[in-house]
């Protein structure tokens, strides 16, 4: 491996599929303890169990919700039974999508809750086991919808600024810690079997407006984070990765339709 990991725990949430299966069984290979936590346990669970059987060190615990002492639990819970944690990555997120005029309290809260609050308390409750390790990886799964807009997502789109507005705020406050902050910012990725944007059809009708020509794999953004969560990454910090294929250089899809004879 490129990146070596061994020695260190790593926590992510959103961990039982897609993304964050990958960003879990990467680090695991690269040599870390990984433990997964997932709003849905059984995906976490079935995960962590396949992963063993390959011979990977992969456990799985119970997400305990958005709240400042729900995560402080979680938390502190992985880092009391492994001993220490080094890597935390909220790969935890999601979208009620809803136009501005239908938007509502719960919907609003949903967004801001699952993609904001949560990375602000798992970021709180993991630097004192960081600072004590002397290393830290706090890493998050952003979106280049906080710099691109999708109609329905105004609210998801203002939660993932947030996140990176945050990711820069708590770089700074930790920098001399050895705690590094650092998000990546997925463009289209393909979830296979899930949701209407990874449809055979719709995977070739997106990637018709992707520079590269295609939709990426949740690989794409595990190879990322394995690269910031390493000792090789120790310069990096307070910075977002966009891993799009490109989708966000273009100024229309007219202009991807010109330059490769598209239209």
């Amino acid at each position: 491996m490129a990146f070596d990991l061994s020695n260190r725990v790593a926590l992510v949430t959103g961990g039982g599929r897609g993304i964050g299966a990958a960003i879990a069984t990467r680090f695991a290979e690269a040599g870390a303890r990984v433990v997964i936590t997932n709003r849905t346990p059984r995906p976490a669970e079935e995960l962590a169990a396949s992963l063993r059987e390959c011979g990977l060190s992969v456990g799985a615990a119970a997400w305990r919700g958005t709240g400042r002492v729900a995560i402080r639990e979680l938390v502190d819970t992985v880092a009391a039974e492994e001993s220490r944690l080094d890597i935390l990555v909220h790969n935890a997120g999601g979208c009620p999508w809803a136009k501005i005029e239908e938007l509502d309290e719960a919907k609003l809260t949903e967004a801001l809750d699952i993609n904001l609050q949560a990375f602000v308390w798992l970021t709180q409750a993991a630097v004192p086991h960081m600072k004590h390790n002397g290393f830290g990886r706090l890493l998050v799964t952003s979106s280049v919808s906080a710099r691109v807009a999708m109609g329905g997502g105004a609210h998801y789109s203002a939660a993932k600024a947030g996140v990176n507005a945050f990711v820069r705020g708590a770089a700074f406050e930790l920098a001399r810690d050895g705690i590094t902050v650092n998000g990546v910012e997925p463009g289209f990725i393909a979830k296979p079997g899930r949701g209407t944007l990874s449809t055979p059809e719709k995977q070739v009708a997106i990637g018709r407006y992707i520079p590269v020509g295609h939709m990426g794999e949740a690989d794409d953004i595990a190879y990322a984070m394995l690269y910031l969560a390493s000792p090789e990454a120790k310069y990096t910090t307070g910075q977002t990765i966009v891993v799009d294929g490109g989708s966000t250089l273009p100024e229309t899809g007219y202009a991807v339709e010109e330059r490769w004879g598209l239209a």
